[in-house]
Order: C-alpha cells, then sequence, then structure tokens
C-alpha cells in the first residue's frame, strides 16, 4: 500500500459516509404523523416518504455495487453523495408532497454507499486492517439509524422542520469533500459489458415485491394491486434468474449466490436486518404510547428517540470487538453470537415492558448483537467471492438487510392494528401486540443463528487485497482484476 494511502484517513471518512447514508434511512420517521398537517396531504401519500427510499435504496443498492466494481467505486460513490445531496436540498426548498416524495428517493439511493466502502477498504488496506474496517462500516447501517432517530426528533420539536433537511444537504456535501480529500479510487475493476436487461428485471422484482410488502395494509392483502404484485414477482424473477444464467456478464452472478457460504450469509442478513428493524419501531412507538392503555409511558417523540441512543453508541463500541472474534474464531462464529444475543434481547424485552429503564436495556441488548451480527455478514461475503465482485456481493447483502427491514415494517404495522384495546377514546395497540412483536423478532434472530451455524466451517483467513488472485474456478466469464495503470488507461480512451 502507498505511503500516502496509510496517511489518509480512508476508514473514518467512509464510516462517516455510512453513517450519514443510515442517518437518510430513518430521518423522516418523527416527523411522519406531522406531515398531513404541514403538507395538506393524506397520510396514504405520506406513506411513500419512507417507501420511496426504501424502493430506490433495495434497487440502486445491487445494482451501483456492480457498478462500482466495473467503473471504479470512488466514482459511484462519490455520484451516490452528489445524489444524496441534491435529494436533501430538494426536500428543503420545498412543502409539495410529491416533491418531497422525488426527494427521499433520491436520499434512499445513496444506500449503495454502503458496500461501495466496503469494497474500497478490501481494496485499498492492508489485510490486517480489513477486518475491523469493514466491521465499523457495516454497523453505520444500525450506528446511523440509532443516532438519527433522536437528532432528527430534536430538530423536529424545536425547529422548522424543513431545517433537517437543509442538515442533511450539509452532511451530504461534506461527506463528498471528505471522499475527494481522503479516498482514493479502488485498483480493481471487473471487465464486461454493464447487464441492462439482467438491471431491469432485479428493478422490477424487487419493486414489484417491496409496493406489495410495505403497501399491503394500505390497498388490502387480499387486493388485486397486491396480489398482482406478489404474482409478478416471482415471475420475474424466473424469467430475469434465466437470463442472468445465460449472460457473459450478469448483474448478480446467480452461480456465485448459489454458494453455500453466500446463499446463507444473505438469508442471514435478511433475519437480522428483520430483527434490528423490529427493535427500532417497536420502542419508538412503545413509550410514546398513552398511560391510559395500562403499560404506556406517554414519552415525547424525544424521549423515544433517546432511548435508541445507548444501543447506537454501544454498536460503535462493539464493532472492532467483532472483528476480533471474528478474526480469532472465524466471522460465522461472530454472527452466530450475535443472532443468539439478539433473541436473548427479544426475552429480556418480553418480560420487562413496563418501565423505562428495563425498555432502554432491552433495547441495547438487542443493539449490541445487531453489532456483531452486522460487522460479520461482510467477512463472510468476502471471503466467499471474487475480489472483483466485493461491490456487488456486498450490494446484495445490503440488499437482504433491507428486504428484511421491509417485512419487519410490514409486521408490525399489521399486528399494532389488529390487536388493540380502547384507551383515550380511540384504539390503542394492546401490550400483547408489542410481546407479540417481541417473539417474532426473537424467531427471526434464532433463524438467523441457525443460518449462520449451517454455513461452511473455516477459521478467519485473510480477506484478499486489491491485486490478489481470485480463487481459482470463482470468478465468472468474462472477470478479470484490473490494475491501477489500466485503470487509468482505460479512461483516458
Amino acid at each position: 500500500m502507498p505511503a500516502e494511502t496509510r496517511t489518509r484517513p480512508i476508514v473514518p471518512v467512509l464510516a462517516f459516509c455510512g453513517a450519514v447514508v443510515a442517518v437518510m434511512q430513518t430521518l423522516v420517521v418523527p416527523l411522519l404523523p406531522h406531515v398531513p398537517d404541514l403538507t395538506g396531504s393524506s397520510p396514504a401519500a405520506v406513506g411513500w416518504l419512507v417507501t420511496a427510499t426504501l424502493l430506490t435504496g433495495a434497487v440502486f443498492t445491487p445494482v451501483l455495487g456492480r457498478v462500482g466494481d466495473m467503473y471504479g467505486k470512488r466514482r459511484v460513490l462519490l455520484a451516490s453523495l452528489a445524489v444524496l445531496t441534491a435529494g436533501s436540498v430538494l426536500c428543503a426548498v420545498t412543502s409539495d408532497i410529491s416533491v418531497l416524495i422525488v426527494g427521499r428517493a433520491l436520499q434512499g439511493s445513496a444506500l449503495a454507499v454502503i458496500p461501495l466502502g466496503i469494497g474500497i477498504i478490501r481494496d485499498e488496506l492492508p489485510p490486517e486492517r480489513v477486518l475491523p474496517s469493514i466491521a465499523l462500516m457495516s454497523s453505520t447501517l444500525g450506528i446511523g439509524a440509532a443516532i438519527g432517530l433522536p437528532a432528527a426528533a430534536l430538530v423536529v420539536e424545536h425547529f422548522d422542520w424543513h431545517a433537517m433537511f437543509w442538515a442533511a444537504a450539509a452532511l451530504g456535501l461534506l461527506d463528498l469533500l471528505l471522499v475527494l480529500w481522503a479516498v482514493p479510487e479502488s485498483p480493481t475493476r471487473t471487465a464486461g459489458r454493464f447487464d441492462v436487461p439482467g438491471t431491469l428485471g432485479l428493478a422490477a422484482t424487487l419493486v414489484a415485491l417491496l409496493l406489495a410488502i410495505t403497501q399491503g395494509a394500505d390497498w388490502g392483502w387480499t387486493s388485486p394491486r397486491t396480489l398482482g404484485l406478489l404474482a409478478a414477482a416471482p415471475a420475474v424473477a424466473v424469467l430475469w434468474g434465466r437470463h442472468e444464467l445465460r449472460t457473459a456478464s450478469p448483474m448478480v452472478d446467480l452461480r456465485v449466490s448459489a454458494r453455500p457460504a453466500v446463499l446463507l450469509a444473505n438469508l442471514a442478513a435478511l433475519f437480522v436486518g428483520f430483527a434490528f428493524y423490529a427493535n427500532s419501531l417497536a420502542t419508538a412507538q412503545m413509550v410514546q404510547e398513552p398511560v391510559s392503555t395500562g403499560y404506556g409511558l406517554g414519552a415525547s417523540i424525544v424521549v423515544s428517540g433517546l432511548c435508541l441512543l445507548p444501543g447506537g453508541l454501544a454498536m460503535v463500541a462493539l464493532s472492532p470487538v467483532s472483528a476480533r472474534l471474528s478474526a480469532a474464531y472465524g466471522p460465522r462464529t461472530a454472527l452466530a453470537l450475535g443472532a443468539a444475543v439478539m433473541a436473548l434481547g427479544y426475552v429480556v424485552r418480553f418480560f420487562t415492558s413496563h418501565a423505562l429503564g428495563p425498555i432502554v436495556a432491552g433495547a441495547t441488548v438487542v443493539a449490541c448483537g445487531t453489532a456483531l451480527a452486522y460487522s460479520a455478514l461482510p467477512a463472510l461475503v468476502m471471503r466467499a467471492v471474487p475480489a472483483t465482485q466485493t461491490g456487488a456481493a456486498n450490494g446484495l447483502n445490503t440488499l437482504m438487510r433491507s428486504v428484511g427491514q421491509a417485512g419487519c415494517s410490514a409486521v408490525v404495522a399489521a399486528v399494532l392494528a389488529r390487536v388493540t384495546l380502547p384507551a383515550g377514546g380511540r384504539d390503542a395497540p394492546a401490550l400483547h401486540a408489542y410481546l407479540l412483536i417481541f417473539l417474532i423478532a426473537a424467531g427471526t434472530a434464532l433463524a438467523a443463528l441457525v443460518a449462520a451455524l449451517f454455513l461452511p466451517s473455516a477459521r478467519s483467513t485473510p480477506v484478499e487485497s486489491a491485486g490478489s488472485a481470485a480463487p481459482a474456478g470463482s470468478a465468472p466469464a468474462g472477470t478479470v482484476a484490473v490494475t491501477k495503470s489500466e485503470a487509468a488507461a482505460r479512461e483516458s480512451t
């Protein structure tokens, strides 16, 4: 590694970028109850402020990961941050719900920053620094969400709500400047043509699936729109899969993705994403329930957000611990331990849901498990794929976490809407609704544990550094590693 690269704060800059992007995912949550009055829109339209971000994040994360592998991860990283900044400015200058939705969609597309950052870390850092660095980078998904909620709540309560988006734009611009200063272009490239049909097929599958999941409660789970989308998603997925298996340079290398080490890591990411998001959603809503429910604390938006802050700080502290566990015992062990701690946290939450202190303690235990699991997932993926597919493979893993979060959001909304009791002249979620959510989340954490236990057993091995050869037979047709000089020559033409 060049001396110039060693002196650059690559990891802190990339981790800061990841945290900012994660904040964008939950930025509007404290604002949602007030948006109809602020914008003159319907509650159904307001829901699209979250749905649009989820959809664009799901679609663009694997796509931009692949583009970064082919054309330069730093270049795509900068483009993603520029789009995030533009989306934030768009939200800051309007009170029109349709424009806000467009701005939120632009913010969501920047979720690809996290797998791109992981790819740059793998390519640029020496092997001994890779595991702790990617552990921190991966954990920013949870860290940003946990810190972003109380910060956004403080802005909503004390300032004009547009200030929240101006702050987001300033953070996006700061990210851009920091990346330009500190992050070099990755030397590893994948040859071949960009798979346009594969990209469109993946996008169509994800949009159909996620629209059905996120809008099913509003549209009705048996409505023609919901059922049509649920039928379309697997049909398009089959056609997309056939194309990906036949093309020389696929959007997603399904042969690599079908390896047990990759497939089980992605399933674990799905389950961990579900269990993590249940913690955030349930905590933020539970403490705000009115005292008339018999269990609610009637807390403010700010207090509900602050309940998640200890968990966010714990995730920062535990990311290097997870890296050391992965180095000593393998990332499979770190993932299994994280999933077990998450399940234990939900057991704590099941029996201690009547006072603020125990609620915060249970939520923090779940966050600790999330930190261990999230930090281990990229190491598992990178151990099983060639260096030239790092961005795409981690993009797919990040996508699976997003799908898990989308499924969790739908399940939590359905349970809270159906298991209710009369309180203060209205129907409010019953305590049993939250306890049921904790049981479901504990079950998904245990499913992640099972997936981890079935992963191929192997002691921690050095992650491939830039320029190292991909494992024999592992790279798809048309995939090669390109050196910095070759990449420069290609760019000049």
